[in-house]
Parts: C-alpha cells; structure tokens; sequence
C-alpha cells in the first residue's frame, strides 16, 4: 500500500470512528396523565422527531398546570406544557420567570362533565350543584366569567376539593354533579361511565363565547435568553410531532401505546382526534401554529382580571430603577384599568419556529 493510500484508509476509518454528535438532552413535563392528548409528544419521542432536531428528549407526566410552572421555574424541567391561566398567573403574582413560547390550543376545551342521568343540560343547571375541583386548576379561574355568560349564579354553586385522578369516579358514583375536564377526554371518561350504566354529558365553556388560550408550551426566561437556538429546535420539534400527529393519528397512537401501554388505542385516537380541532382551526389558519392573535390574548387577560386570578404584586418604593419592578407597576396599572393587555414582559414571548 503507497503511503498515499495509506493516509486515506487511515482518515476514512478515523470518520467511521467518530461518535455522532451529542444531542442536547432535554427535560419536559406536560401538564396531566399521558392520555391521548399528549400521543404528540410520546409519539413524537418514538418516532425519532425530537432527536432529528439534535434533542434528546425525556418526557415526564405533569400533575396539572400550576405544578409544570413551578417546578420548571425551579429548574426541574426544561420545557413543559402549561395552561396560559397558570402562566400568566404565576408571572403576576410573583413574576415567576417562565414564559409562554408558542400556543397549542388556540381554543380552549375547557368544560364541564356532567351525568345524563342528571337533568343538568346547561350551565344554569348548576345552581346548587357540587362540582369537583383540584387546587390551582383554571376551571374555576374562570368559571365566574361563563357563569356570567351563562346567567348562572356562581354563588350557588359550592367547589369540592380532591384529587383529579378520582374525579371521574366520583362523578360517575354521583358523589359530583359535574368535573371539570377538557372536552377533548370525553371519548375515554364516556366509556367508563356507560360500563357503568351512565353517559357522560359535555358542557363546553366555548358554547357561552368563552374563547380564550389554553395548553401553550413553557420555558425559563432564564433558557429562552440563555440558549435560544436549542429553545427554536424544541419547538420546532414540538410543531413537526403535531404535524406528524394531524397527518398521521394512527400511527401516532400506536407509537404512544409503545411508550405508555396502559392507553387504549381507540382512547389514543378519540382523544388525538378530539385534540387536534383545538389546534387546527381557524385562528391557526389566520394567525399560524403556535401564533398569539392580539384579540384573544387579550380576552384571555380580562377574563382572569375580572376574575380575580392575579393580584398586584409588592413593589418596594426603593425599587424604581429596577425593570422587575416597574413591570409590576405596569401590571398594577393594568389592574386599574381592565382593557389594558398585560405587558408582554410578564408573560408572553413568542420564539419563530
């Protein structure tokens, strides 16, 4: 072999040797049980989605939206999934440093599970009733305001604390008159109320004109600032794994069942398909995936506003230099004036995928 040759077989091996490149590993958390509605993510995790934009992903449960921010505020996690109730009000009360980055749903599936067997068709209905409720969780934010949409009293309708895994047990042993969940897990808790010689009954809270953000991806001010293009990839990730999921729901499920074999497949594809006409409508149409419109974030922040979710933070008069504290002096002026949108610093960022 010429010494030429040589040089080549030696650099051509060297290549074969050479390990891949390190993925960038990534910790995120969503915001509930792996149902169907996050078949995205887990799905998308075994189809090699995040790993093709340089990410290797490990996705964790969440046990509600309010718990995703916090423990990501606290470094926990990465990235998570988070109702933008819980967001912005993490951010106002005690400006929180997590942000939203991108919307999924661009509507929101909140509702309210009732029986049949009840009589309660409409929200009216409720007066007097016991409806279950898990501390944090934005239903109740914002049930005073489809409440006044409704014409229901709210102050006749009395909140019973406990845990979101038995929910719909208690509503199906009728120790509930309603629950609060998203529309979009009425396919699987159905099921089990008929195997128990009930159907379940939805009254969706967009039904009265309530159309505000709900599950929007998360992450640290401190990662948005930090690493801005691992954040970019990670949402363009998370947009191909809806891509995948609208283009491809079946094997979408049967990939999630993989990864969490306790889920149904049929449960996987009703929740899937349930999910995706939150994701996949108009406002995306008009605005794009992930995209804010002015007008519904604006909505949004009104209907916690009036609702009383967030509160005027402390700002000490010894801190007027300080940009934290004059974005809680805007956020108290906002408080004064209710049409006024909160300012985006607080809570709002958007990161082109």
């Amino acid at each position: 072999m010429t010494h030429a040759r040589f040089r080549i077989a030696v650099a051509a091996l060297a290549l074969v040797a050479t390990p891949a490149l390190a993925q960038d590993k990534v910790r995120f958390q969503t915001d509930w049980i792996p149902s169907g509605e996050h078949a995205m993510y887990y799905g998308g995790w075994q189809k090699g989605i995040f790993a093709s934009e340089g990410i290797d992903v490990t996705i964790t449960r969440g046990y509600g939206s309010g718990d995703t921010v916090t423990k990501l505020a606290g470094g926990g996690f990465d990235f998570g999934v988070a109702d933008m109730a819980a967001v912005m009000t993490a951010r106002a009360r005690q400006n929180v440093p997590v942000k939203t980055i991108a919307v999924v749903y661009s509507q929101s599936p909140h509702s309210l599970f009732v029986l049949k067997s009840s009589g309660i068709t409409n929200f009216k209905g409720l007066e007097g009733k016991k409806i279950g409720i898990t501390p944090g969780n934005s239903h109740k934010f914002y049930f005073p305001k489809v409440a006044e949409r409704a014409g229901t009293d709210a102050s006749k309708i009395t909140w019973v604390s406990m845990d979101g895994a038995a929910m719909a047990a208690q509503l199906i042993a009728k120790n509930l008159d309603a629950a609060p969940f998203y529309s979009i897990h009425h396919y699987y808790q159905n099921k089990a109320a008929k195997a128990a010689g009930e159907e379940i009954v939805v009254l969706p809270f967009v039904e009265v004109g309530f159309k505000i953000f709900a599950a929007t991806i998360i992450a640290g001010d401190k990662m948005i600032a930090e690493k801005p293009d691992l954040t970019k990839r990670f949402l363009r990730a998370i947009k191909k794994t809806f891509e995948f999921a609208r283009d491809n729901p079946e094997e979408t499920c049967k990939l999630h069942v993989e990864k969490i074999p306790e889920v149904a497949l049929d449960d996987c594809l009703g929740s899937v398909r349930a999910t995706l006409t939150f994701v996949y409508n108009d406002h995306s149409q008009q605005y794009g995936w992930g995209k804010e419109s002015p007008e519904r974030l604006d909505f949004t922040w009104k209907a916690m506003m009036r609702n009383g979710t967030t509160s005027r933070p402390s700002t000490p008069h010894s801190s007027r230099n300080d940009p934290n504290a004059r974005a809680a002096r805007r956020l108290g002026q906002a408080k004064r004036r209710p049409n006024a949108v909160p300012p985006s610093s607080l809570c709002w960022v958007i990161t082109d995928a």
